[in-house]
């Protein structure tokens, strides 16, 4: 990772760690925690007032995003679902009610003050079909071909390497599975420095790739049926929009992953001292066992 590239995840880090210490200082008032500060573009308005109303006050107050993934994706009974910076939990706590007591809802998250809200948040909701796990959305601490869908809310714009994002979320999909994604992109016609103009990274503007980028990155990690569509502007040239693709059925049969020409049985240098997994996700044992290989020392 570039020098600038670890500077603007410093700084969305900080951004939204403030952020969740406002809500969780603001939920020892009277009258509940404080809602981060967003303009009409973004944050909890975007929910309708029953889905607010379900949820505890500080998953919330807490939301940033621009849109609502968990109608997206359209979440069904008994699904296992990821979402990609899950904040404060309010994405998550909402597809958790939507999979059910048989599903379960992973919430994905780089910022320890943000994931101590979602947990608190979680423990309120007496969600017991969540699990919130730390790490960066470039690379994923779940295994290959484990979730059904993949949501996120205004969150890929905020990464330095978004064609990572996209490779990950296809290879923890299983076959057959989507993602539902709200987040901003740009018109075809802005050039980068143009977007720029129009708002900082941090504020989910500048990072923003266009229309046809996002369908070249989703293309380019495998996926199908691409689907993006503005919803509202948030700034000139610059919309929140619905994006919507597939895993292949077929995809099981191409590696999620890179292999080198010395791998085999799901490792590189099999059976010496050497050997590693080809998948980051999963232990050497792990691989051998899920290629079927006969070698297991």
């Amino acid at each position: 990772m570039s020098e600038q590239s670890t500077d603007l995840r410093e700084t969305v880090r900080r951004r939204y760690a403030a952020a969740a210490v406002k809500v969780t200082e603001g939920g020892t008032a009277c009258c509940g925690p404080a809602p981060v500060e967003a303009d009409e573009n973004f944050g909890s308005t975007l929910y309708a007032t029953a889905e607010r109303a379900a949820l505890p006050a500080g998953a919330v107050a807490a939301s940033l995003g621009c849109g609502n993934p968990t109608a997206v994706a359209e979440l069904r009974d008994g699904e296992r679902v990821l979402d990609l910076g899950s904040g404060g939990g309010i994405d998550v706590l909402l597809s958790a009610r939507r999979v059910g007591p048989t599903g379960k809802v992973y919430g994905l998250d780089m910022t320890d003050e943000m994931l101590e809200l979602a947990l608190a948040n979680a423990a309120k909701a007496g969600a017991t079909n969540v699990e919130f796990l730390k790490g960066a959305i470039e690379a994923v601490p779940l295994p290959a071909n484990a979730i059904d869908v993949v949501i996120s809310n205004c969150v890929i714009n905020l990464s330095t390497d978004k064609p990572a994002v996209f490779a990950e979320a296809f290879r923890v999909l299983k076959p057959g599975g989507r993602i539902g994604v709200s987040d901003v992109v740009a018109d075809d016609t802005l050039t980068p420095d143009q977007r720029a103009e129009r708002g900082d990274y941090v504020g989910c503007i500048a990072g923003a790739l266009s229309y046809a980028e996002y369908r070249a990155g989703l293309e380019a990690a495998g996926f199908t049926d691409i689907a993006v569509i503005a919803t509202h502007p948030v700034a000139a040239g610059m919309h929140s929009a619905i994006v919507r693709a597939t895993k292949p059925m077929t995809a099981e049969k191409a590696r999620p992953y890179a292999e080198s020409r010395d791998a085999c049985c799901g490792v590189d240098a099999c059976c010496t001292p050497a050997e590693t997994s080809v998948d980051p996700a999963r232990t050497v044992t792990e691989a051998k066992t899920a290629s079927g290989c006969g070698c297991q020392g």
